[in-house]
């Protein structure tokens, strides 16, 4: 079942206290970034090259960009807050590797991550409200 069709039978069912919403998940996203991890290696290469490091040797660098680290995808969100959560999609056969679907898996499970934390902040909110409204009661 899809965040939006959990939301449509949320709703359905009259259920209307504080809750996150896909909308909530997609608001706090400002910026998004996709990368497998041959096209990190690369960027690593570069800047040992940069600073004059060691470099891998040929080989190595040929098999790491054109084997298993082409088929690891990564997806960092940038949070509104600044804050960043990842997600990553790993294909273990070759043949079924398809860059877009591997952006599709990661941006998925770096938005399950979205989710942890907008829920614990709105529970942090909610818990706050509830002590101020009981002192307030209190006086």
């Amino acid at each position: 079942m899809t965040d939006h069709a959990i939301e449509q039978e949320i709703q359905a069912k009259g259920k209307t206290a504080p809750r996150i919403t896909p909308a909530n998940i997609q608001a706090a996203i400002a910026q998004v970034h996709y990368f497998t991890a041959a096209e990190g290696f690369i960027g690593a290469v570069a800047q040992k090259i940069d600073a004059g490091g060691a470099l891998p040797t040929k080989s190595v660098a040929v098999e790491c960009i054109e084997g298993p680290l082409s088929l690891l995808t990564f997806c960092v969100l940038v949070l509104q807050n600044g804050f960043t959560v990842t997600g990553e999609s790993a294909c273990a056969s070759p043949e079924n590797f398809d860059a877009e679907i591997g952006r599709k898996i990661a941006r998925q499970n770096a938005e399950q991550k979205i989710w942890l934390l907008e829920g614990y902040l709105l529970k942090q909110r909610l818990s706050i409200a509830d002590k101020f409204d009981a002192n307030f009661r209190q006086q």
